[in-house]
């Protein structure tokens, strides 16, 4: 299997001529193919190694055709078509890689690559600039990758790299080139376009080449790439792709179901054992997602018991946990990029307490009304059913005995029900949460109580933090819940401790 032939996979199995490679051309249309003449030496991809895993290299991870776990080197080339369909005639769009990030001195923090330029690209590194351009023919684009060279000593103490040759040959690229030659290499693209679409910003910090050159209007002495620019139509991409990524395919609902289940279950065996302290319990569930197929946790997980939970963001997860206690746990796995969102809570003793079996049901009664909204022929909204959200915590507690009058609403439930989701926790920035729902929209759904350890509250709830969260995918008819594996009915969660 030569260099570059997994990762169209069968797709490029019945184009693959002799020792050349049939790629999309960048001046036809998507499903016209080209013949370029390449020589390669008759060596394994299996041998070669890469920037990120290929099915060659890891059969284990990635099936043939995909490009990264779940999604296909030709699904990455439609998404691209579908943002050059939304670029004005010779129009271009830039995308820059995200930056590495240390800790200290040559200490890294672990690589996340940017969600855009992943969504397009697939390339999983550093120091990389696409291109995507619209030209002057109907429904035809084309796609440069300026990536960082092969470079055996920086490989032997950074890790492979892919290189610029895999940049055409396994991510499907028309030209490519060194990232430190982007000044040069994009002069004509910019040059040539009409309106330039782009989301870096030179406030950014930065260890790419292009990000360092890129100049906004408001430099008095732009030079090279900064000064082409001020020449230049400068648009932001943010917009058009997320109307591009609100909808996600069936590859994308099946990597986030398979993130949901192994999350899932990682939850419900935490909820099955007894723990002593919030590190521990945070250990296993990183642990658990990993064993069960996750890359990596999705975001820092928040473990809290009763009074840590007032704090909705909190991650230090380093006190004990008192057997007369509850404990909420924020956390999910991500696969293929794709995460999850989870949260749930359960008594540390196993079994609630009257009082926080009443609290807990009006959370969960809530959530479940909710869940039952997330589905396209209701025509909601993220914003009604918080409204929705808002009327049934309102009625629940008030039967509880919580005084609701004033700002009771606003104290006890102080966040908005629910977020996109997707390649980001807080998936496409800036998307409307009036927008109605539609059919491949995913969401978290989390509505919560945290109740104050004051005298205007009833005593015996005083102190008490309830959130519950599952992820969705809206569905015309009935909602999908990607996270159903992780028990929420309280007779469940207490039967787990007597198993």
């Amino acid at each position: 299997m030569r260099y570059g032939f997994g990762a169209l996979g069968c797709h490029a199995r019945s184009i693959f001529q002799k020792r050349g490679l049939v790629l999309f051309s960048p001046h036809s249309s998507l499903g016209t193919a080209v013949l370029q003449s390449r020589s390669y030496a008759s060596v394994s991809a299996a041998d070669l190694r890469f920037g990120q895993p290929l099915h060659e290299t890891h059969p284990h991870l990635l099936k043939a055709g995909e490009l990264t776990p779940g999604i296909t080197a030709l699904e990455y080339a439609q998404r691209r078509s579908k943002l050059a369909s939304k670029l004005p005639k010779d129009g271009v769009a830039i995308l820059a890689a995200s930056d590495v990030k240390y800790r200290s001195g040559p200490v890294f923090y672990e690589f996340h690559q940017d969600s855009d330029f992943f969504y397009l690209t697939g390339f999983n590194e550093p120091e990389a600039v696409a291109v995507i351009g619209k030209s002057t023919v109907e429904n035809d684009h084309s796609f440069h990758l300026f990536v960082r060279p092969k470079d055996p000593s920086a490989e032997q103490w950074q890790g492979s790299r892919s290189g610029i040759q895999a940049a055409v040959d396994i991510f499907n690229a028309d030209e490519s080139g060194d990232i430190k030659d982007v000044e040069r290499l994009l002069s004509r693209s910019i040059s040539d376009a009409s309106e330039i679409f782009t989301d870096s910003s030179p406030s950014q910090s930065s260890t790419s080449a292009f990000l360092g050159l890129f100049q906004s209007k408001t430099s008095l002495d732009a030079t090279g790439l900064g000064k082409l620019l001020d020449q230049k139509t400068v648009k932001p991409l943010r917009n058009i792709l997320n109307d591009i990524r609100k909808i996600k395919s069936g590859a994308e609902i099946a990597n986030m179901r398979k993130a949901g289940q192994a999350s899932g279950r990682a939850f419900t065996k935490a909820m099955a054992r007894p723990w002593k302290t919030e590190r521990d319990l945070t250990a296993f569930l990183e642990y658990k997602f990993k064993r069960s197929g996750c890359e990596t946790s999705a975001y820092v997980p928040v473990v809290a018991r009763g009074k840590n939970a007032n704090q909705i963001h909190y991650v230090r997860n380093d006190d004990i946990l008192p057997k007369d206690d509850l404990i909420l746990a924020d956390a999910g796995g991500q696969y293929g990029n794709y995460i999850t969102d989870i949260t749930r809570v359960w008594p540390v003793s196993g079994t609630f307490t009257p009082a926080q079996k009443d609290l807990y049901n009006a959370v969960l009664a809530t959530q479940r009304t909710c869940i039952a909204r997330c589905r396209a022929n209701a025509a909601n909204s993220l914003d009604r059913i918080h409204q929705a959200a808002e009327k049934s915590l309102f009625n629940h507690l008030k039967n509880l005995g919580f005084d609701m009058s004033g700002d009771a609403m606003k104290i006890l439930f102080p966040h908005h029900l629910g977020h996109y989701i997707g390649l980001d926790i807080h998936d496409t920035p800036g998307q409307s949460r009036k927008a109605p729902l539609e059919v491949g929209h995913c969401v978290a759904i989390e509505p919560g109580v945290y109740v104050p350890d004051a005298d205007r509250w009833p005593a015996a709830y005083r102190g008490m933090s309830i959130r519950i969260e599952d992820s969705v995918c809206v569905q015309e008819e009935n909602p999908l819940v990607f996270t159903t594996e992780a028990v929420k009915e309280v007779d469940d969660i207490e039967a787990l401790r007597r198993q």
